[in-house]
Order: C-alpha cells, then structure tokens, then sequence
C-alpha cells in the first residue's frame, strides 16, 4: 500500500513534501518502517517524511538510536524524553513536543510532567537532579556559554561528564531535528495526543 500523506480526518497534509509510495522506497527503510509500525501500531509522522530522502533517513535514524537507545549512562529512556520535550518546547516544534511527550509518559508513568514543562518547566514538579539535567539542556538549546559551572551543577547531582555529553548531545540533535519539522511543516499523529494520560489499568476496566 501507499502511505498517506494525510492525517485520517484531517485535509491537511503531515507535511510540505512528498512521501514516496512504499513500492518505491529502498527495502531496508521499508523493513524498518514497517517494524515501527508493527510495534506500535502506528507509524509515525517523521518515518514518513524522511523517507523523502533516503539517504537522509538513514542517517537521522541511526544517529538517533545511537543516542536515545545507548544502555550505558545514567539518563533513564525518561530523563531523555524529557529533555526532548524541553529542548522542543523552546525550539517551538509540535510534533515533537506532542510525539515525545506522549513517550515520555509512558516511560515515567507521570501523565502531567510534560505538559507542565512545556507551560513552564521552571515551575514544573521537577526532582533537583531533573532540574540539573534541564538546566543543562535548554544551556545548550539556547548556545550558552558552556563554563564548568555548568558540569558541577549536574555533578553535585550524580551525573558525570559522559552524562552531560548525553543530555547536550540530545539536545544538539533535537535542534537539529526541531528545525527540519519547523520547515517541513511536520505534522504529529493524531495518536501521540492521548498516549500514557490514563494508566493502562484504567482503560482495561
């Protein structure tokens, strides 16, 4: 089948270019895309739209995994969501705002802390070490000057300087990834608005 350039429901398109029709696409991105789609039931927007150069689409992904599903360091998969919601929230980037704060719900089982740090992380119910490590963040989102103050600060809360790569490292390809939604017009998925707000017992009863 051909994916749809469209929302269902929706007259606009989920972006300003063209998605390849999925016989057209190289197999391995279609084997990826439909491995994503198999696991979550969906395929996301941004699969869709950087399919328009495959190239390209390669090597987004396998950074972004190089990063975002590392098992070493001290960044929980909800640590990370949240400094991609932050970082997004600054950059004014919907679909990420929407897409990873759907994921990080589901990781921190907290149905509210994103949408609070997206109003105003500042007055969000932050732990001091998710304050650090926001801090830290959005410094480097905002290309502040980077002095040492800022590495004692997330070590006084147990992170270390391969820590502090990690969060200015997600940060830095956010911006990046931020600013191609921003240009392209991306569009999130209607799913991502009501994924991890009831918890999953509630919906089984």
């Amino acid at each position: 089948h051909a994916y749809s350039t469209k929302e269902e429901g929706s007259a606009r398109p989920i972006g300003r270019y063209p998605v390849p029709n999925k016989k057209d696409m190289p197999y391995d991105i279609v084997e990826l895309m439909e491995e994503v789609e198999m696991k979550t039931g969906f395929l996301p927007n941004v699969f869709k739209a950087m399919s328009h150069r495959p190239a390209e689409f390669r090597a987004f992904f396998a950074y972004y995994n190089a990063i975002m599903n590392k098992d070493t360091g001290r960044l929980s998969k909800a640590d990370k969501e949240l400094i991609i919601v932050a970082t997004s929230a600054v950059n004014r980037c919907p679909y990420c705002v929407v897409a990873h704060g759907a994921l990080h719900r589901i990781y921190s089982k907290q149905p509210a802390l994103a949408d609070q740090v997206v109003v105003n992380w500042k007055l969000a119910d932050l732990s001091g070490r998710e304050l650090a490590m926001l801090e830290f963040a959005l410094a480097v989102c905002r290309a502040d000057n980077i002095t040492e103050e800022h590495f004692q600060k997330l070590e006084a809360h147990g992170f270390d300087r391969e820590d502090a790569w990690d969060i200015g490292m997600i940060s830095a390809f956010f911006a990046m990834s931020n600013r191609i939604a921003h240009y392209i017009d991306l569009r999130p998925n209607a799913e991502f608005y009501t994924m991890g707000r009831t918890p999953r017992e509630e919906k089984e009863n």
